[in-house]
């Protein structure tokens, strides 16, 4: 979906980081390929899986078993974010690129 999202920005003449930040999700492959390369979140697959494996596992020794897990994703940061402008005239700014680029869009 972020891939969609670059070339979406892209061909509405926003810059990307320079308008607008994307973030993806699972550091795929190609993430680090992309012009920008994509900031992504990265997740510890296999061990996501081993976990739901075994849960399932005790699941059917112990149907009344409940448990919760907290896994602790990781951010790569990469060229396709950038710090938000500190000032209320950067907001104003940033938002009114964006609406006129969605106004002047044939879809939006």
């Amino acid at each position: 979906m972020a891939v969609g999202a670059l070339r979406a920005l892209w061909e509405r003449g926003l810059n990307v980081p320079g308008d607008v930040s994307v973030v993806g999700y699972d550091d795929t492959a190609e993430s680090a390929l992309l012009i920008p390369p994509l900031t992504t979140v990265r997740q510890d697959f296999p061990t996501l899986g081993q976990r739901a494996f075994g849960h399932l596992r005790r699941l059917l020794d112990q149907p009344e078993w409940r448990a919760t897990t907290v896994t602790r994703p990781e951010l790569i940061v990469r060229a396709s974010t950038a710090p938000p402008g500190t000032s209320a005239q950067t907001l104003r700014q940033a938002l009114r690129t964006v609406q006129d680029h969605l106004t002047r869009w044939p879809d939006g």
